[in-house]
């Protein structure tokens, strides 16, 4: 009885906040904040399916297509046009400061927080505009000429990075104000599997298309697809705007840092964000080599992380997106923490192991899926952070900030696997978890983390 009580809640959430992309509700109505939470919570498996194919959440799959593809049309395949091209490789190395706005992008949020730019509302009209210059830029980028002009084609690289940063940016704060907390994972789950399509598609269609068809035209193409987002920011309903919008640009920038700082613990929550997956992102890092080096073709590299791993990374985002609504965002993160520590530890037994491809197969496929469930929740966990009078500004500064181990964590690796060998330092990964998942603990105790 209680059931069908819970399933006629969210039937009535449903027939009130629509759930078709044009219609797909921001979370408004008159159903309470506390009636919808307990409705999600407890959904049955049926009411889960309607919700899992809803166009709310496609808003957010469509949104991560869009976001994914520009990412590596200046990265891998960029890189294969200029090789293609004849470009020295020393050039070609020297583009990876293309990624810089990916990585300053919180320098230039408060602008996304502060001004309104159209009739379309805060988000939305920010998106319309820079989706509009990110598909010109790409256009630009299509005619440049990689072998007699490298210059002109890391200005149109440059700025299609800018606009792509920028519009991860909007994206980021649009699927944090238009979700409730209860909804984060879930979104985040949908967002980074349409993340991922976008991305496949740029780079393993991308090359595809190369080999019958010019670079010119495969960018012309992406730009064309990239329609999709203008698209779907047209049909997609603005988010309410919170109270206490910033009126200045000085209290867009400053405020949003005062704001964070001033809570309690908020250096030790900035120091979780930086463990929570240093171990994942210290063995990725050296996965590749570690490959070869025990005896495994590039085809069997190739086919097996394409066919287990990227099947079981989407699977793991979804899988966590659900879990999420089930557990909450604390029990997930601990519960995800602890099988991407023992995910890490089957790299150490594949060394073990050696050449074993029905090993490697299962290490990729667990290592992926407990990998994508973590990435769900770490990134559900940040946007909880948020301020919604300062979403851009503040996730663009946590996403910055989760992406140093990539950098700091993963540079000493090399020397690490020389030093120690491949088992040990696998199962050093694994166990260097334990730090981030004992400071979640302790704030979970100390009510710094609601759960």
């Amino acid at each position: 009885m209680q059931r069908l009580q819970y399933a006629r809640a969210l039937s009535d959430i449903r027939l009130r906040l629509g759930y078709t992309l044009r219609f797909a509700g921001n979370g408004s109505g008159p159903d309470s904040v506390a009636d919808r939470v307990v409705a999600i919570v407890n959904l049955s498996v049926v009411d889960m399916l309607k919700v899992l194919t809803s166009g709310r959440l496609l808003v957010h799959v469509l949104f991560g297509f869009v976001c994914g593809l520009p990412l590596l049309l200046t990265g891998s395949l960029l890189q294969a046009w200029m090789n293609d091209a004849g470009v020295d490789l020393s050039t070609i190395g020297l583009f990876a400061f293309v990624g810089l706005p990916y990585t300053l992008k919180f320098l230039w949020a408060p602008l996304f927080d502060r001004y309104t730019p159209s009739s379309l509302g805060r988000r939305r009209g920010w998106l319309l505009l820079i989706q509009l210059v990110l598909i010109l830029s790409l256009v630009l980028l299509a005619f440049s000429r990689p072998a007699t002009s490298p210059l002109s084609l890391a200005l149109a690289a440059l700025l299609v990075a800018f606009f792509s940063a920028s519009q991860d940016i909007v994206v980021d704060a649009y699927r944090r104000e238009s979700l409730l907390d209860e909804e984060q994972g879930l979104g985040a789950s949908f967002y980074v599997n349409g993340y991922r399509l976008g991305m496949l598609l740029a780079s393993g269609g991308g090359l595809i298309m190369a080999d019958y068809i010019s670079f010119r035209l495969v960018y012309l193409i992406m730009a064309g697809v990239m329609l999709v987002g203008l698209a779907t920011t047209l049909l997609s309903p603005e988010p309410d705007e919170p109270q206490g919008q910033p009126r200045t640009l000085r209290e867009a920038v400053i405020e949003p840092f005062i704001e964070y700082f001033s809570r309690r613990d908020a250096l030790l929550i900035l120091l979780f964000i930086l463990l929570y997956k240093i171990g994942d992102t210290m063995a990725q890092h050296m996965t590749t080599p570690f490959y070869l080096d025990i005896g495994f073709s590039k085809s069997e590299i190739g086919t097996v992380v394409k066919l287990f791993g990227f099947s079981a990374t989407m699977l793991g985002g979804l899988l966590g997106g659900v879990l999420i609504l089930r557990l909450g965002i604390f029990r997930a993160l601990w519960s995800f923490g602890i099988l991407q520590g023992v995910s890490t530890a089957g790299f150490a037994l594949l060394a073990l192991w050696g050449h074993n491809l029905s090993g490697l197969a299962a290490v990729i496929a667990f290592e992926n899926l407990s990998g994508g469930m973590g990435t769900a929740a770490y990134i559900a966990f940040m946007a909880s952070l948020t301020n919604q009078r300062f979403t851009a500004t503040q996730y663009a500064l946590l996403t910055s900030f989760m992406g140093i181990p990539r950098v700091m964590a993963a540079a000493p690796t090399g020397f690490m696997v020389e030093s120690m060998g491949w088992f040990s330092f696998f199962l050093f990964c694994a166990l260097i978890a334990l730090p981030g998942l004992m400071l979640l603990a302790w704030l979970q105790r100390r009510e710094t983390v609601l759960a």
